[in-house]
């Protein structure tokens, strides 16, 4: 099997549970203190080891292209100005991989598998990559994505996904995950009552998918709600014997997928932070 070296980021929805500041840019590009919450994916798949980046975008998304392109305006200024670091900042950014955008359009389904779908025809069948969830953050020591890569290259299953043990109110939530032996997994089931949820560990926007992924997403038909489900994939697979590991990470997840949810992930991020956590932390504890 050959090294993960890809990344695919789900980047096409609307964040409509953060209107209007989505209304003219995608939510992946909401700050946390000062990066955009896709500038903290991009860092932790390269710090995994991947070197190809594939964002799945949808019709007026541009902001996230000029994101990672070269600035030669404000690079001009910031030289002029002496501003040498914020400068370097700058000019890495574009360096952090090669980049390769594909267009979501309306004629495919809704759901957090359909970006596997666009993505199909720049896979080669002999070809694993990691799978990554536009909103969903995480903070480790190893960067979570580099552990699943070292499951999924260790054990060479059909699939791993990260999963995180939630709070039973919070199962309903999310897909969660039924064991079988050890580690593999026998299904995954969205958004059930936590009294008929198989487990408390969820799955979340962490993935490393062999090709077989790919072929079953073309396959198959939508799902609970009219969605196109990765729970159904992973579903598909266990179903014909094939190996799908769900492994518990170290670390916390962290999802940026509605306001509080955001704001909570932009407080503990910034208390993380060298220069500002100290004194944010104390600004936080007045109230």
């Amino acid at each position: 099997m050959s090294k993960v070296t890809k990344a695919v980021i789900a980047a096409a929805g609307y964040g409509t549970r953060f209107l209007p500041a989505t209304k003219n840019q995608p939510k992946e590009m909401l700050p946390i203190v000062d990066k955009p919450i896709i500038h903290y994916l991009v860092e932790e798949a390269v710090n995994s080891g991947i070197k190809d980046i594939i964002i799945v975008t949808r019709a007026g998304q541009g902001a996230l292209e000029d994101y990672f392109d070269s600035h030669a305006l404000l690079e001009n200024e910031l030289e002029k100005s002496g501003k040498k670091e914020r400068l370097e900042r700058i000019k890495k950014i574009p360096r952090m991989a090669n980049f390769v955008y594909v267009r979501q359009n309306n004629d495919q389904p809704y759901g957090n598998a359909t970006p596997l779908r666009c993505i199909a025809p720049l896979m080669d069948k002999k070809e694993s990559f990691v799978y990554m969830f536009g909103d969903d953050l995480t903070i480790s020591r190893e960067p979570v994505t580099k552990q699943l890569i070292d499951v999924f290259e260790k054990e060479s299953p059909s699939a791993v996904l990260g999963v995180q043990d939630v709070p039973k109110e919070e199962v309903h939530r999310y897909g969660t995950v039924k064991y079988k032996k050890g580690k593999e997994v026998e299904g995954v089931y969205e958004k059930l009552p936590a009294e008929e949820a198989p487990s408390n560990k969820a799955q979340f926007g962490r993935f490393v998918f062999s090709y077989e992924v790919i072929e079953e997403v073309q396959k198959t038909s939508t799902g609970k709600d009219g969605e196109l489900w990765v729970a159904d994939m992973i579903n598909n697979l266990t179903k014909k014997g094939k190996s799908v590991i769900a492994q518990p990470i170290e670390g916390k997840w962290h999802t940026t997928g509605d306001p509080l949810s955001y704001l909570k992930t932009s407080v503990e991020f910034a208390m993380m932070r060298e220069d500002i956590g100290k004194d944010f932390k104390g600004y936080i504890d007045l109230f």
